[in-house]
């Protein structure tokens, strides 16, 4: 884990146009990235540049009720992270699912979280700030920021990451719809494929093609677009 030195606050302007700089470089990443992964991953680099006492970071994705790490910069943090979902206890749970930031100067003396704590201070972390990931209709998880100083996070710093947090949410959103469509498409490519195939083997129309296909996932219990790719694939590796 690397020292970060954190940048000089005594001239308000040059502070304010770093921020817009790194913001701005965040809102791009979306046009070059589409993913999910790679959406955070340069949110996450952007966030260590430019908050004040950061030197290590991650988020955690909020997935079905469950969360996932995603693009740690440290070992340390992927540990931390996984822990944290593990015990359902810290910082970056509560961001999530209490109030939207969670801020500890200290974690070897605050009470909030005695089995994590405990954890993070044996590898050395001393500070963290956890901040909430959302739209206003979708929770999406949370930002963590990590430090091996004490009180590495001020007010300053924690405003700065809500700045970030809130254009890393509409960024995540639009990566997760587009992965969303991408998925579907590929789905119904597969489903079309099968249907052409049964229509060929079975010398049946479109109709009684995809009818097959829904008797065949409810008799297995499988959902229809795996039914479909196991279809697809047993033909394509000449087990028809």
């Amino acid at each position: 884990m690397t020292e970060r030195v954190a940048p000089p606050r005594d001239n308000p302007e040059e502070s304010e146009l770093g921020i817009a700089a790194a913001l701005g470089s965040v809102v791009r990443t979306l046009e070059a990235e589409p993913d999910v992964d790679s959406t955070v991953e340069h949110i996450v680099t952007a966030v260590v540049s430019a908050v004040p006492g950061t030197e290590d970071a991650g988020v955690s994705l909020l997935e079905q009720g469950r969360m996932r790490s995603v693009a740690p910069t440290s070992e340390v943090v992927a540990k931390l992270d996984l822990l944290q979902h593990e015990l359902r206890q810290g910082p970056c749970v509560d961001a999530v699912f209490d109030d939207p930031a969670y801020r500890t100067g200290d974690l070897a003396t605050d009470p909030r979280w005695p089995d994590f704590a405990a954890a993070a201070t044996k590898l050395g972390i001393v500070s963290m700030l956890g901040v909430r990931l959302f739209t206003s209709s979708t929770n999406l998880g949370a930002l963590n920021l990590y430090s091996t100083k004490p009180q590495a996070f001020d007010a300053e710093a924690e405003q700065v990451t809500g700045l970030f947090a809130a254009h890393a949410a509409v960024a995540l959103a639009g990566s997760r719809r587009q992965e969303q469509l991408r998925e579907a498409l590929r789905t119904r490519d597969t489903i079309s494929t099968a249907k052409g195939i049964l229509m060929q083997r079975h010398k049946v129309g479109h109709d009684e093609a995809f009818h097959l296909l829904v008797k065949v996932s409810q008799r297995s219990n499988r959902k229809l677009h795996e039914v479909a790719s196991w279809l697809v694939q047993e033909v394509s590796q000449g087990r028809d």
